[in-house]
């Protein structure tokens, strides 16, 4: 078969789609699920944040194994533990097997995400690089936006079928990609700038509070921590305060992940040209926190509907943002500063669920309130890191 480039990055971006939709689709199904297990708002969170802690430790070495071995080996060995982590979810009967099984989707997670971004560097020119991790990002924002609405309409043939669907769709793509994704050699790269011999991530971690754009990773662990928070309160919320339906929570999750998208593929670099990424920040950070409040005060399900869409797009026009100000920022230094733009997410969406449910259990409204009081701290600290920063430049040009 003659190797095409685009031919290899739509199988990626096919991965990337299967890989997230699938997680997405258990999103509306689980406090339902959860009550078969006798288990509420603790035990979600913490279902949520083990995914992100086994991508925290098994992404770095996801990264080594695909220079070594293949990037294609790691990918269908990610999807084909997905898949079957899923499944046995679906089948098990204890709750600590519930935890088990999330764990391995989350280093099946681990083992796909980070070779497939090395694959598509592998193809791609410098030129066309920026591009084709549009297009992958662009796969998991859809994927996250399908994902559960699929699996509402699914939890009406049964709560199990949900986690078997997903399941099963991640190994065919598994199987998918053994059979039509072409091999390629890695590229050999040099040691990102920055990044020390024999540091751990630990000592990457500790360094980073002396560079530049510290108050940007910040931003980055607050937004990603209220975003776990909310999506995983949420549903908990929407079950047990008013009774919702799978089917119900489907619709509130994928209208704002719809809306978020077409903002993000439309207006989002209208908005930089126009005000600037760092009033795209404050203007984000401001509105999800009164949103993320918001919602303690509303019962309409179309209002509701209104403010979650809210949420999720003041959210959605953080992180792009975000991600744009630490790499200009980051000099020579781009390869460690996206390994630290990837830890502060990780972290941020361990913190937030598993802290979020475990207040819920104690009261249902406090992880709202909490996560809108740490998002307009953030805010404030943004804000005046800022001027700050600004004035800084302002005397040194005098």
């Amino acid at each position: 078969m003659k190797f095409s480039k685009k031919f290899a990055l739509y199988i990626l971006m096919f991965n990337m789609f299967i890989t997230f939709s699938a997680i997405g689709i258990i999103v509306p199904v689980m406090p339902t699920y959860l009550k078969t297990f006798g288990a509420a708002g603790q035990a979600l969170g913490f279902m949520i944040a083990i995914i992100a802690f086994a991508q925290f430790i098994f992404s770095p070495a996801a990264g080594n194994l695909s220079d070594r071995h293949g990037r294609k080996k790691l990918i269908i060995f990610g999807l084909l533990l997905n898949g079957l982590s899923q499944i046995a979810f679906g089948l098990s009967t204890e709750l600590w097997m519930l935890y088990l099984c999330r764990f391995f989707t989350g280093v099946g997670s681990a083992f796909i995400v980070p070779p497939v971004m090395a694959y598509t560097a592998d193809i791609t020119t410098n030129e066309e690089r920026g591009k084709a991790m549009s297009w992958l990002g662009a796969a998991i924002s859809l994927g996250f936006m399908i994902g559960p609405g699929i699996g509402g309409l699914l939890s009406n043939i049964s709560l199990h079928f949900p986690f078997y669907f997903g399941g099963s769709a991640t190994i065919l793509a598994g199987i998918l990609s053994l059979m039509i994704l072409p091999s390629i050699k890695p590229g050999i790269k040099e040691r990102p700038k920055g990044l020390q011999k024999g540091e751990n991530i630990i000592q990457q971690m500790s360094r980073s509070f002396k560079t530049s754009y510290f108050v940007l990773l910040i931003v980055v662990f607050v937004f990603s921590f209220g975003i776990a928070n909310f999506q995983s309160t949420l549903t908990m919320f929407l079950t047990y305060k008013f009774n919702y339906t799978p089917n119900d929570i489907a619709i509130v999750i994928t209208v704002g992940g719809f809306i978020g998208v077409i903002v993000q593929g439309f207006a989002l670099n209208k908005l930089f040209d126009a005000f600037g990424e760092m009033r795209i920040i404050l203007f984000g950070l401001f509105v999800a926190a009164i949103s993320l409040y918001g919602m303690l005060f509303v019962s309409s399900f179309y209002i509701i509907l209104f403010v979650a869409t809210i949420f999720s797009t003041a959210t959605t026009l953080i992180r792009p943002a975000v991600n744009t100000l630490i790499s200009k920022a980051a000099g020579d230094e781009q390869g460690y500063a996206a390994g630290m733009n990837n830890s502060y997410m990780s972290l941020g969406n361990m913190i937030g669920p598993a802290l979020a449910g475990t207040l819920f259990d104690w009261h249902r409204d406090i992880p709202f309130t909490f996560g809108a009081i740490i998002l307009l701290g953030c805010f404030i600290l943004t804000y005046i890191w800022t001027k700050n920063t600004r004035a800084r430049q302002q005397n040194a040009s005098q």
